[in-house]
């Protein structure tokens, strides 16, 4: 069915289906086929269009050139009861992060907090997912990954740090919970890219061109480099996530990691972090569920400012998308759909 010049609607079960097909065609086992789409597959519920199974072209360019290995193993080691680290043998990144996911949520189990350390890992989709994942778990989360270098240092001439996404995570018992999923730049490139596919400009507070000179030119901006978010502030944030996710799970990091783009072929090292809390060692679930319910109140209580655009906390808006597009169908772009049907 139709909606838009360039979307139709798919059930979830058939794009689930589709997803996991496409990822097996390209060396996949079942199961880690599996990881992969569910990452992804919730990117296309929460509307991230760019993050979701469109990746499908990029991850499968690199499989097939070997860029990523489709037969990872990968390893888990203990160096203490709340620390997991995760080898991810160069496998696709959202099944490194499951897996480092599911190590730091068994920590958390056993010891009230869990942190796990991914490292040999690749571009992991976004973070909101595993925030999701975890919350509805009952797990509070803060989850990190460095990435490319596409933002000069502040007061620099060249990309020496990545755009380092972060997630912030909380749940609601029976409630919409607390989902903050950002990049370290004002927008990621993918819409900087895509904007240059249609054709359109960008705002000039997006990137700077090669000089460092704000831009509106998709093309000029992706020769160039991305703006941070908050000015120095940003770019000191983009550090700390990059220490974290790189440096301290011994992955590449900051001129380190190598560029997807430019090198397909050569594994990017990418690392990632997530930090998981138990929620139950801390109150009833009862007892969350009031708290939370009375902080969304308070930031709801406040007058819009326009009428159309009332106040919401982080989470709400993907969480609504996520309930109508399981019930009506997921929008996808056709050109997405055609190529998952012909992987």
């Amino acid at each position: 069915m139709s909606i838009a010049s360039n979307k139709v609607l798919i059930q979830e079960a058939e794009l689930k289906n589709l997803g996991s097909q496409a990822f097996q065609r390209l060396g996949l086992p079942p199961a880690d086929a599996a990881d992969v789409v569910e990452v992804l597959l919730l990117a296309d519920l929460f509307g991230l269009s760019t993050h979701g199974l469109s990746r499908l072209e990029s991850y499968g360019e690199r499989l097939k050139v070997g860029g990523i290995n489709a037969h990872a193993q990968i390893k888990v080691s203990n160096p203490a009861p709340a620390i997991r680290l995760i080898d991810g043998d160069n496998a696709v990144g959202p099944l490194v992060g499951m897996h480092a996911l599911r190590a730091a949520m068994a920590a958390a189990e056993q010891q009230g907090v869990g942190i796990a350390f991914a490292r040999n890992s690749n571009h992991f989709g976004p973070i909101s997912p595993y925030g999701l994942i975890a919350a509805n778990a009952g797990y509070a989360s803060i989850i990190g990954s460095n990435a490319t270098t596409t933002i000069a240092p502040w007061g620099g001439t060249d990309a020496r740090v990545g755009n380092s996404p972060i997630g912030f995570g909380v749940p609601h018992p029976g409630g919409n919970h607390f989902l903050l999923d950002m990049a370290m730049s004002v927008v990621a490139r993918a819409k900087i890219r895509n904007a240059l596919k249609a054709g359109a400009t960008i705002p000039s507070d997006w990137a700077t061109d090669a000089e460092g000179l704000p831009t509106t030119d998709p093309k000029q901006a992706l020769d160039g480099f991305l703006q941070p978010i908050g000015g120095h502030k940003g770019y000191g944030l983009a550090l700390m996530v990059d220490l974290f996710a790189g440096l301290l799970s011994n992955a590449a990091y900051l001129t380190h990691v190598k560029s997807w783009v430019d090198a397909p072929d050569e594994p990017q090292n990418l690392g990632h972090f997530f930090l998981l809390i138990d929620t139950k060692r801390l109150g009833s679930p009862q007892w969350l569920a009031e708290r939370m319910s009375d902080f969304a109140a308070i930031l709801h209580g406040s007058p819009a400012a326009l009428a159309e655009r009332p106040v919401i906390q982080p989470g709400e808006i993907e969480l609504a998308r996520m309930a109508s597009q399981r019930e009506h169908g997921i929008a996808i772009d056709s050109d997405v759909l055609a190529l998952l049907r012909r992987a």
